[in-house]
């Protein structure tokens, strides 16, 4: 069936009972239930819901009855980047800052901002009037182009315009800022701004109720064209900042950008149908054709080619893919055709798993943000202080006319002192980090990884599936006097059906490949990561290391000499007890990943020790220390051990870091002061850790780490830049170095470097995209 060139209409109220898709008007999958037609988005969800309607048929209101409208609103959810905490739907105003919200998740065809283009309009509109009433109040006096006060009302004519309509946003988040006692820039711009145009207003008006001090050149000074400049300037810059900001949420629309919109599905007839991505469901079998993305997660059925996994994990070089390979979704089929089974879709996808970290990790907090955030707590009742202080110390004691003096200083001290580059400081570095890092396969979970992984100088790490491949080979087994080699395999692959660990899927896969039949175990459990146990066939079966032996009882000194023969040539061994007898052992060699060397060398060349900690023998860890240059090997530990080993490493006052991707290494990965999980791992291990390596590549822990560096040295220049920005400011504005200099900083001066200010620290933010990491 051809598709449209549009997307059907949706029926108004229509969802599919199934999986909660929208239902186009003309769907022709339909269903009658209980006096009303049900529709669907696809055959596969009519036929589910014909073979059990009552769990399906469960809505609020019947598909066909007509609904009230819920009220327009965006599916995104916004937030402050200055205040991550601050959360709503659809588009606001921060209660804190006042910053405008943006999108948590951005959108590929994202309009404008209308912040953005709202201030545009204001400022080019007000331009104009702002230039000319600069222009009269620098010459317009010794042109002598008008006479008396008449000057200063052609000035408010111009102004008003500019404070009243161009100004009017921040009055109104500078009073809500007020009203909420939370104090920010806003109100340090409101009430600077709105000073002087008070001031100037009533000079004008009623001149006489000046005093004589208040008098230069024989007419009460006003100063509309400050008010103006400020406004204009601020304007300015709010504009160059938001198109800077705009530029940090590139790395998570390049992400999204990766995923096809269409898929090509095979029906059971055999014939193939282009659908939209979202209509893909969990089993169905889709073909990805040379040149075209891989749709979702899933599994080669047939064919083989080579998959450009570069955009997500890193890689360099294609990986080539064969019946029963792995498949991520948003990758690049490069040459062959493939059939695949689609089965995670949506959020279960990696990319959108990768698309949530970025976005969770780039809307958290530094902990280097914490000073930043209490300081600027009071940064703006101090500043107002301090304003204050400035108007009665020059009224008070200041050269003639000292009170306009003092209003204009005390002007200036409120425009210069806006905490905004204070507040943007880290949260653009950390925007700007894990996009770049997303983008090298390193997922950081917070910014708290970004600011901890930069000090760590130990590294526990797992062996299998983390120095290893994760994908062991059988080697061989050893039966004990009264076992077959066969009985062993059989009952050893019986029993670990139920487990996920690699060196059981080699077992298992071995047992097949050598035609055993296997029987279906009862009571399978897991044991404390030191083996699994269960019942096959009524017999109580134990399978595992020598720990899990020793707490069961059973003796292992008949296979000792062989069981470390095997050891001392790198494999795992495993050892098969029946009824509390010794059946047997079983080897599985896992070869060391390619890039595991490199990586030590490196990290230890960096000053960071690595330990191996894993649940395998200690010979067969020795022997993969040995070829990987690791001096320190924990064998045969169990989830707790690992654990208890972070523990004691940080009471000894050592950074730790955990590197693993099993189940068994989450309570160290949740203990250790950064969690390193492996993206080839179980969720539960990448849920634990504060960080994830897509690939499962340790050379992964070197990117992030150059990256954390160069994140926390960004985060320090742009804090130290606006500590001094204030630092000398507001000083200069308060016009303590008057009596040095005789120069006096303008407010336009003050509102200028403002809004430079600002800008400055989010450029260099940016400058991190480019940063060099290894």
């Amino acid at each position: 069936m051809p598709q449209p060139d549009r997307p059907p209409a949706l029926a108004s109220g229509a969802q599919d009972p199934v999986c909660g898709m929208p239902v186009a008007a003309d769907s022709p999958f339909s269903a009658a239930y209980a006096g009303q037609t049900w529709h669907f988005c696809s055959e596969k969800c009519q036929l589910k819901f014909k073979a059990d309607p009552e769990r399906y048929a469960t809505p609020t209101l019947p598909q066909t009855q007509t609904q009230t409208p819920a009220p327009a609103t965006t599916g995104n959810e916004y937030s402050c980047p200055m205040h991550p905490e601050v959360r709503q739907r659809g588009p606001g105003i921060c209660p804190k800052c006042g910053m405008s919200l943006e999108p948590v998740l951005p959108e590929l065809e994202q309009a404008e901002n209308p912040e953005l283009r709202d201030f545009a309009r204001r400022f080019w509109w007000s331009l104009p009037l702002t230039l000319i009433v600069t222009l009269l109040a620098m010459g317009g006096h010794a042109l002598n182009l008008f006479h008396g006060t008449t000057q200063n009302w052609v000035e408010l004519v111009l102004t008003t315009p500019v404070v009243l309509w161009a100004g009017w946003p921040f009055y109104v988040r500078g009073a809500r800022s007020v009203i909420q006692r939370s104090p920010n820039m806003w109100a340090l711009i409101g009430l600077g701004t709105a000073a002087a145009y008070l001031y100037s207003l009533a000079a004008t008006l009623a001149p006489g109720v000046f005093p004589a001090t208040f008098r230069l050149d024989g007419r009460i000074g006003v100063y509309f064209e400050a008010a103006a400049v400020i406004i204009s300037l601020t304007l300015l810059g709010q504009m160059l900042e938001l198109k800077a900001r705009a530029q940090t949420s590139a790395a998570i629309k390049s992400l999204l950008g990766l995923a096809p919109k269409t898929a090509r599905r095979i029906d059971a007839d055999g014939s193939e149908t282009d659908i939209p991505l979202s209509h893909v469901h969990s089993g169905d079998t889709l073909r990805v054709r040379p040149g075209e993305k891989v749709p979702v997660d899933g599994r080669v059925l047939q064919g083989e080619s080579a998959v450009d996994e570069s955009m997500l994990t890193g890689e360099p070089l294609p990986v080539m893919k064969r019946i029963g390979d792995s498949l991520i979704g948003a990758t690049l089929n490069t040459h062959g055709s493939l059939v695949m089974q689609a089965q995670k879709i949506g959020a279960a996808t990696m990319l959108a798993q990768i698309v949530q970290m970025v976005v969770q990790a780039q809307r958290s907090k530094a902990p280097m943000q914490r000073l930043a955030d209490v300081i600027a707590g009071y940064f703006v009742l101090v500043v107002i202080a301090i304003a204050g202080l400035t108007l009665l110390g020059w009224g008070l004691w200041g050269p003639q006319p000292s009170w306009v003096f003092g209003l204009i200083n005390a002007v200036a001290v409120l425009i210069i002192a806006c905490p905004c580059a204070l507040g943007l400081a880290t949260p653009m570095s950390v925007m700007v980090a894990t996009g770049k890092a997303a983008g090298s396969g390193v997922l950081f979970r917070d910014a708290a990884a970004i600011e901890n992984l930069r000090k760590i100088d130990i590294l526990i790490v797992d062996k299998t599936g983390t120095l290893t491949e994760g994908h062991p080979a059988f080697h061989s087994v050893e039966p004990a006097p009264g076992f077959t080699a066969g009985e062993v395999l059989r009952l050893a692959a019986s029993l670990d059906q139920g487990s996920e660990h690699p060196l059981a899927h080699a077992i298992v896969e071995q047992a097949r490949a050598s035609g055993l039949a296997l029987s279906t175990p009862e009571g399978f459990a897991s044991v404390s990561g030191i083996g699994v146990r269960g019942l096959v066939e009524g017999h109580r079966v134990l399978l595992g290391n020598t720990a899990l032996m020793a707490e069961a009882g059973v003796a292992t000194a008949a296979l000792q000499a062989r069981a470390e023969q095997l050891r001392s040539d790198g494999t795992s061994i495993m050892y098969l007890a029946v009824d509390d007898r010794l059946a047997g052992l079983l080897a599985v060699a896992d070869p060391i990943k390619p890039t595991s060397k490199l990586a030590v060398e490196r990290l230890q060349a960096k000053g960071v020790r690595v330990i191996m900690a894993t649940g395998d023998g200690l010979t067969s860890a020795r022997a993969v220390a040995r070829q990987l240059g690791i001096e320190e090997v924990h064998g045969e530990v169990k989830p707790q051990d690992k654990e208890r080993l972070a523990a004691s490493l940080q009471a000894r006052g050592h950074r730790v870091a955990m590197a693993g991707d099993g189940i068994n290494d989450a309570p160290a990965l949740a203990r250790a002061d950064v969690g390193i999980a492996m993206g080839t791992g179980t969720d539960v291990a990448m849920n634990s850790a504060q960080i994830t390596l897509v690939k499962g590549d340790l050379l992964g822990i070197l990117r992030a780490r150059s990256l954390s560096l160069a994140a926390v040295r960004n985060m320090h220049q742009n804090l130290v830049f606006a500590f001094v920005y204030n630092a000398l400011g507001i000083p200069l504005a308060a016009g303590l170095l008057y009596p040095l200099t005789g120069q006096l900083l303008s407010p336009l001066i003050a509102a200028l470097a403002m809004s430079v200010s600002s800008a400055s620290v989010v450029f260099n933010a940016l400058r991190l995209r480019h940063a060099r990491i290894e």
